[in-house]
């Protein structure tokens, strides 16, 4: 058997194919760079971080993309659009449901059938996509918490969630990627017995989220790492475009499923949590973790209503079809669109250009709320410790498949 070898390391491939910024030949006597990632657990997926030290002071930061490019945009130039919502999926892969929402909503609104959805299969978009959300939100928290340092949180929520992929198992049969909520309708009807399992698992949650509030919240150690770090002034978040959490952290109410009042949002009774400095400044990544941990119970209330109504005016019936209004051929006219949804992680955009000949869009462009909210890294991060950047990279909540579409 052959023994050549297939693979030969060599020193200069990190700088030709990701060259550094900074040129270590032009730094100070006692500065110097470290790489932390692209294989890094910090870095919550394949990112690199490039890092000026000043001894243990963050000096500069940069950030470099590229490990984990989905293509989902050459994709939707290429496949008609209802075969683009597996691709959506694979975005945010851990709020895979909020994306097929949005995606499906910009369709329908260019084919002019948004108006005729079913309020059942509305009800039913919006139930799991807040179990999503939660499952989203449950991540970002219990992984926060681990880079600070608090492990039982981290066990807790994973439990939790678990709960809750397999709910949405039950619905759509797969566990992360789910390609349930259709152009103009859902691939199947909930199952026989899914509202009262569903009604069961938020029973068994709220009791769960006190105990997150006592363990995490209120821990001593998780409030001095994470207090006064990291902080984002409203003004700058605005003018980072960032979204979801983040901004809502900086003290800015702005949520669209409130702002825009898509779906059967506004048929809903819910809150929108903001930061307000309580344990530090306003914006800090106590701030951002608290709103995560609210928007959580704001979820629960909303998945509570989704049930009276899914068990009560809409429930099910023999003749109910999910796929009554799933269009046989989509062909909208030639036009411009942008369409927006609040995600677990901020605003998730498309903006879709069609000719009006074929089912396959002419140009589909995502607005990821994750590459917004990883570019306000440097501004947030210099004059820091080591140790507090991790604490702030974990507290933007980003995934990298919606950074490199």
């Amino acid at each position: 058997m052959s023994q050549a070898i297939e693979y030969k390391y060599r020193p200069e491939n990190l700088n030709e194919s990701a060259p550094n910024v900074y040129d270590e030949s032009k730094l100070t006597r006692e500065e110097m760079v470290i790489n932390i990632g692209p294989q890094h657990p910090s870095t919550h997926g394949v990112l690199r971080l490039e890092v000026v030290t000043d001894g243990e002071i963050v000096v500069d930061v940069v950030p470099h993309l590229g490990y984990l490019h989905r293509c989902f945009e050459k994709h939707a130039e290429q496949v008609a659009m209802n075969g683009v919502i597996p691709f959506v999926d694979r975005m945010d892969y851990v709020g895979a449901m909020n994306s097929e929402h949005a995606y499906a909503m910009g369709v329908e609104r260019m084919l002019g059938i948004e108006d005729k959805i079913p309020k059942r299969v509305e009800y039913i978009r919006v139930l799991v996509a807040e179990l999503n959300r939660i499952a989203s939100h449950f991540v970002a928290i219990g992984t926060y918490g681990l880079d600070i340092g608090a492990f039982t949180p981290f066990l807790w929520v994973m439990r939790d969630r678990e709960h809750i992929l397999r709910l949405l198992e039950w619905v759509s049969g797969a566990r992360m990627l789910y390609n349930y909520i259709w152009i103009g309708g859902l691939f199947y009807d909930l199952p026989v017995g899914f509202e009262e399992k569903c009604l069961e698992f938020i029973n068994y949650l709220k009791p769960k989220l006190v105990e997150l509030d006592e363990v995490l919240m209120n821990n001593k150690i998780f409030i001095e790492r994470t207090a006064n770090i990291g902080v984002i002034p409203r003004n700058l978040a605005i003018d980072y475009g960032v979204t979801g959490p983040i901004l809502r952290g900086s003290g800015l109410r702005l949520d669209y499923r409130k702002v825009d009042g898509y779906s059967v949002y506004p048929e809903l009774d819910f809150d929108v949590p903001i930061g307000a400095g309580q344990m530090g400044q306003t914006g800090d990544c106590w701030d951002r973790t608290w709103v995560r941990v609210e928007e959580v119970k704001q979820s629960v209330k909303i998945i509570e209503q989704c049930l009276t109504q899914l068990t009560g005016d809409l429930k099910r019936t023999r003749d109910f079809d999910p796929r009554e209004v799933v269009p046989k051929k989509i062909r909208p006219k030639a036009q411009d669109l942008y369409v927006r949804a609040e995600n677990p992680k901020g605003e998730l955009g498309f903006f879709f250009r069609t000719d009006g000949r074929s089912d396959v869009a002419v140009r589909c462009k995502a607005r990821g709320c994750s590459f917004s909210n990883l570019s306000i890294l440097p501004a947030i991060s210099k004059g820091y410790m080591v140790g507090d950047l991790i604490a702030i990279v974990g507290s933007l909540d980003f995934v990298m498949g919606e950074v490199d579409r």
